[in-house]
């Protein structure tokens, strides 16, 4: 297939084309983005809107207190372990001015998955919301980290209601297990101690890498995904492109659920949305649907990104669906597959279609979409902008349109590799800069693209990737445990749900509340499965290696999809 293929594909109003160039770096675009939108909001969550001026004189303060306050010199990692609150843009931004690579750390991990991300990031600091920090003290002393900034939930909020939110947070709800981290700054301190200071801004090359994204890849265990500033800024301005017929500059309000440590979230909201000046609604719990539709009704929204199980527990929700909708412009869908019946349901509550994309960590993560003027559901849409895709088969030969094959992608999106794995690297990122996807496509002749299955076995589970080889990891260090294997299975909420399959030692009883206990002390509650099943062998290949692939089937055929 000719790269001319994608030549005539694009709606009108989408260029073909954005030069990943247009800045040398994320700094330049926040820079630039923070005087020029100086007077717009920027952030809201828990009441209070921070403006793009606050949010470079707040990030102005945090680099100030790097610099000045601590050993950390440019290039050095820092991980950034919150949820969405207002310090979240702060931190990375300030972060990034100070010339740091920022490792985003998903709040929800264990201590087990903290320490192998801190030490396999090299990260030298930690900025972590209280509530997780008593997990930060049993891990610090294990890892490199030397410096630690602790943050409360309020601290962004005005002094009266910051002692509320945070006494509410800590006293009555019970949330901050008690912890003690020798050293560690409170970040409303390390703000004070940097303000007014003289930042000496970093200048990153284009290809130095911004942030360190961990993800299993395509396999295997949790990678550190490089992502250059060239890269960062290629998918933002690739996401302006696709998104210009949808939406404006300066005056859009987007609902922001999704965890900004996700890439898909952190991509959109922190850097797509800052290029073009919007407004980014942070809802810090949206599994606490009251409170998210409450937030919700105090404003004109006019964009919502999301997924399909979200998507499905709006609009099942009575105050939700009284909710206006009259300014919602664009519905944006990612991170797992959405259902036919999700875009209908949503369209009927919201009167908005939704645009369904296609992208991973390795992408930036945006490879695909479907532009708002010409949405195909069931699809992922067109390439981004300069962004170019084939499907291959097993030895590499590219098959060409209609035919079923490996996804593979090719633009300034995609990564530099993974952080000190060059062997994982050259698996999926060949010398031409060809990215093999794990997912199998079929690319039509109008250039719309559909995912078909996974080549790998991967689980998808709300939209976070869930890796067997770590499940079964954790399930072989429970006692009594010979043979184990981990299976996604269809689920109509989360898309996939987990299932292990574990043969125990002769004359050993396990049950399945042991199992969940061992998982929910191990793993992140969206990886402790749902089904356990005990059996007294696993299906084996000769030499031994469990075959997940029939495990799965066998689950396909008694739900009747095989």
């Amino acid at each position: 297939m000719s790269d001319n293929f994608w030549a005539d594909k694009y709606p009108a109003g989408i260029p073909t084309e954005i030069n990943p160039d247009q800045f040398p770096n994320i700094q330049a675009v926040f820079r630039q983005a923070c005087e020029q939108f100086a007077d717009k909001p920027a952030f809201t969550n828990l009441g209070r809107t921070i403006t793009y001026g606050e949010l470079y004189q707040l990030s102005a303060a945090f680099a100030a207190y790097l610099q000045k306050h601590t050993d950390l010199k440019p290039g050095d990692r820092i991980a950034v372990q919150m949820p969405n609150v207002l310090q979240y843009p702060i931190v990375v931004f300030g972060a990034m001015r100070a010339g740091l690579v920022v490792v985003n750390t998903n709040p929800l991990y264990t201590a087990r998955e903290m320490e192998h991300q801190f030490n396999d990031s090299g990260a030298k600091a930690l900025v972590c919301l209280a509530n997780m920090a008593h997990l930060a003290e049993q891990v610090v002393p294990k890892t490199g980290i030397r410096h630690v900034v602790i943050t409360e939930v309020g601290d962004m909020l005005p002094a009266l209601k910051r002692l509320l939110v945070n006494t509410v947070v800590k006293h009555v709800k019970k949330m901050v297990p008690p912890f003690r981290i020798p050293g560690a700054v409170k970040l409303n301190d390390a703000l004070a101690k940097g303000a007014g200071q003289m930042v000496t801004e970093a200048s990153p090359d284009s290809g130095d890498v911004a942030v360190l994204q961990y993800t299993g890849g395509t396999t295997g265990v949790a990678k550190g995904a490089m992502l250059t500033h060239r890269n960062l800024v290629a998918n933002m301005l690739q996401a302006k492109a696709l998104m210009a017929s949808g939406m404006g500059e300066g005056n859009e309000i987007i609902v922001a659920p999704l965890p900004l440590y996700h890439i898909y979230a952190f991509t959109f909201h922190c850097m797509a949305m800052m290029i073009t000046g919007n407004h980014n609604l942070l809802i810090t719990n949206p599994r606490d649907l009251p409170a998210m539709v409450k937030d919700l009704s105090k404003f004109r929204f006019t964009g919502f990104v999301g997924l399909n199980t979200l998507f499905v527990a709006l609009c099942n929700n009575e105050d939700f669906q009284k909710l206006d909708f009259s300014g919602l412009k664009l519905t944006l869908s990612g991170g797992m597959a959405l259902q036919l019946a999700t875009a209908e349901l949503w369209q009927k509550v919201t009167g908005s279609p939704i645009c369904e994309g296609y992208g991973m960590t390795e992408t930036s993560p945006v490879a695909s979409v479907n532009p708002p003027q010409n949405i195909q559901i069931g699809t992922i849409g067109i390439p981004a902008p300069s962004t170019l895709c084939k499907v291959i088969d097993d030895e590499g030969k590219d098959l060409g349109i209609g035919a079923v094959g490996e996804l593979c992608v090719k633009g300034p999106q995609v990564m530099k590799g993974y952080w000190q794995r060059p062997e994982a690297t050259d698996e999926v990122l060949d010398a031409e800069g060809w990215l093999r996807t794990g997912d199998i496509a079929i690319i039509q002749e109008d250039g719309f693209m559909r995912i078909v299955d996974r080549k790998k076995d991967m689980i998808l589970v709300s939209g976070f990737n869930v890796y067997p080889n770590e499940l079964e990891d954790v399930l072989v260090t429970l006692p009594g445990v010979v043979q184990v294997a981990a299976v996604g299975i269809p689920d109509d909420k989360s898309g996939e749900a987990i299932k292990v399959f574990i043969a125990a030692k002769p004359g050993v009883t396990l049950t399945k509340e042991q199992v969940i206990e061992h998982m929910r002390a191990n793993v992140t509650g969206y990886k402790v499965p749902r089904y356990v099943e005990f059996r007294e062998s696993l299906p084996t290949t000769n030499v031994g290696k469990i075959l997940r692939r029939e495990l799965r089937d066998e689950e396909l055929k008694k739900l009747g999809k095989k």
